[in-house]
């Protein structure tokens, strides 16, 4: 059996490089371009106001450019989600990461749901750009994850995608916290999603160890902020060939 070879440019290929916090000035959103044209990862994920900025300072560069809708957590109306994702890919953004529901999720709302996803995944698809479609698996059962998956798949979603990285439940003890990218989890998407259904994980992934490892479970995409550890950790390391 043929084994697959391993190089930094498809490692950097599978990496959406995230800079989404709250906190994050101009200056963050120009070093973290720079670093997403040094590595040249698939693309950079940026915020819906700074599109513009991003596609611009990514214009010699083979990154494209993602961004968020309803983030992180996904409550705005189905219309507004709709409007927003318009904006963001006349602005330049051609791979749209958009959150569910929750509350509809966890209500089964199923209808609701998977109109929702239509509404959004046509949108997209008439421009020409991809659709990720965010669960928060945090706040989900297995059940409500299976289902999604299922929507996903019958509406023609390109991404399924596990986490905002902001998901925080509260915890017993009062603090708020989040797993985001399980191996239960991922494994299940993978499992339950057809093949032309790819799986998205992000949330907490910042070692070279954990991007193998859901590598190996069949995701295509990641989520980072850790891109620069990942990817000097891969060079330094060997992993690479």
């Amino acid at each position: 059996m043929k084994l697959e070879k391993i190089t930094i440019s498809s490692l950097a290929n599978m990496i959406d490089h995230s800079l989404l916090h709250p906190t994050l000035t101009d200056q963050d959103l120009e070093d973290g371009c720079a670093v997403a044209h040094k590595w040249k990862t698939a693309t950079v994920c940026v915020k819906p106001y700074a599109v513009s900025k991003a596609k611009n300072l990514l214009s010699d560069s083979p990154v494209k450019v993602t961004t968020v809708v309803s983030f992180p957590h996904g409550s705005s109306s189905t219309y507004s989600k709709v409007k927003e994702t318009e904006s963001a890919m006349d602005n330049g953004a051609v791979e749209i990461d958009v959150v569910v529901n929750v509350g509809k999720v966890l209500s089964e709302d199923w209808s609701y749901v998977s109109l929702e996803i239509k509404e959004i995944n046509d949108t997209i698809r008439s421009a020409g750009g991809l659709l990720k479609v965010i669960f928060e698996n945090d706040f989900l059962q297995d059940k409500h994850i299976i289902r999604l998956c299922d929507i996903c798949s019958e509406q023609g979603a390109a991404f399924v995608k596990t986490s905002t990285g902001f998901g925080f439940v509260k915890q017993p003890s009062g603090y708020y916290a989040y797993k985001g990218a399980t191996v239960h989890h991922v494994s299940l998407m993978r499992k339950t999603c057809p093949s032309n259904v790819q799986v998205k994980a992000a949330g907490g992934i910042r070692s070279l160890e954990q991007f193998l490892e859901m590598k190996e479970l069949g995701v295509t995409r990641i989520g980072a902020t850790a891109t620069e550890t990942i990817l000097s950790e891969a060079l330094k390391s060997g992993v690479c060939q």
